[in-house]
């Protein structure tokens, strides 16, 4: 067990990371870790459904990312709206810092907007003169690390296709693999939680136990809920999903139904009550959710898979491959 946040990181080369999507979803390989023999077999995405148990319940997220990043057409300025506090007024992230100073008002695609509150982290509190439509003026927010401006196939492909409730400002990565088709083919059930901004944070801090964890809301229908407590084996996909099945059971020893906030720093060591799959992709650098898997795989294993991932050549982050933890 450690907890400094230096024994997170890995050596990564920049080619790996992937920039652009598969040409198709369900193509990308797939990692698989079997945590009790310490064993890495190299397999592909569409091996999933053979692999299955019996008895197993696969739980996704099914959040929607908003077309939450606005940019300034005729300067090096944008936003990252990603709290709606009432109609006219949202938490943003901004940059250049500077050209957003408190109490300053100025116009954007045909909307007015004044900065009305800075917060400790650097966000501003914006408020508009109207209801805005991100549809119309906003762009799908791609992690900084995929180094390019969005283009018109990103509005499908940084989506699931399962995507029904509005409100995250990431995509759950791991969903991304999934098909109709595959989907079909599984029990599955589904969460709720809105991915925050907190994905965006890095963990600055040399003790990961001083480390705040942001929040991020979810919710559960009493269908799910019921068929996730009742389920014999759960594979997770996403650390979104863990997070919101860990949340409950550590708050209320079982899988309930409702509205909530997850705030839970997933690092070893973690006893995890609900989930004995995971199905994720492969994260950044010191990250809490390298943390999180670290805590589900052990830390050691992790950081071998790794080192074997980029051995193998295979595609990191967002738009890249994925590991099945067993």
């Amino acid at each position: 067990m450690t907890l400094r946040t230096a024994d997170y990181a890995y050596q990564l080369p920049e080619d790996l990371v992937a920039r652009y999507p598969t040409e198709r979803r369900g193509e990308s390989r797939m990692m698989l870790l079997e945590r009790k023999g310490q064993r890495i077999t190299h397999l592909h995405f569409r091996d999933l459904v053979e692999l299955l148990g019996p008895k197993e319940l696969v739980v996704l997220n099914n959040t929607r990312v908003i077309p939450a990043r606005i940019r300034f057409p005729d300067q090096k300025a944008e936003m990252l709206l990603f709290e709606q506090i009432d109609p006219f007024t949202w938490r943003c992230l901004v940059r250049p810092g500077r050209s957003f100073s408190l109490g300053r008002s100025f116009s954007i695609l045909g909307h007015r907007a004044e900065i009305v509150q800075i917060g400790e982290e650097g966000d501003r509190l914006i408020r508009f003169d109207q209801l805005i439509d991100l549809d119309e003026i906003g762009e799908i927010p791609l992690p900084p690390y995929i180094d390019r401006a969005p283009e018109a196939f990103d509005r499908e492909r940084y989506q699931t296709v399962f995507a029904s409730r509005n409100g995250a400002i990431a995509a759950p990565t791991a969903g991304l693999h999934f098909t109709p088709e595959l989907l079909g083919q599984i029990p599955h059930e589904f969460v709720t939680l809105h991915v925050g901004v907190g994905t965006f944070r890095p963990v600055k801090v040399a003790d990961i136990t001083r480390h705040k964890m942001h929040d991020e809301a979810f919710e559960l229908t009493a269908a799910a809920a019921e068929r996730i407590q009742s389920a014999e084996d759960i594979l997770a996909v996403g650390t979104t999903t863990v997070r919101t099945l860990e949340t409950l059971m550590q708050r209320f020893c079982k899988i309930r139904p409702g509205n909530g906030v997850a705030d839970l720093f997933i690092y070893p060591p973690f006893e995890f009550r609900r989930v004995q799959s995971l199905l994720t992709n492969f994260h950044l650098p010191q990250s809490t959710l390298l943390m999180l898997v670290s805590a589900f795989a052990g830390r050691e294993f992790i950081l071998e898979a790794y080192r074997e991932a980029v051995k193998e050549r295979y595609r990191f982050f967002s738009y890249g491959d994925c590991m099945l933890i067993r």
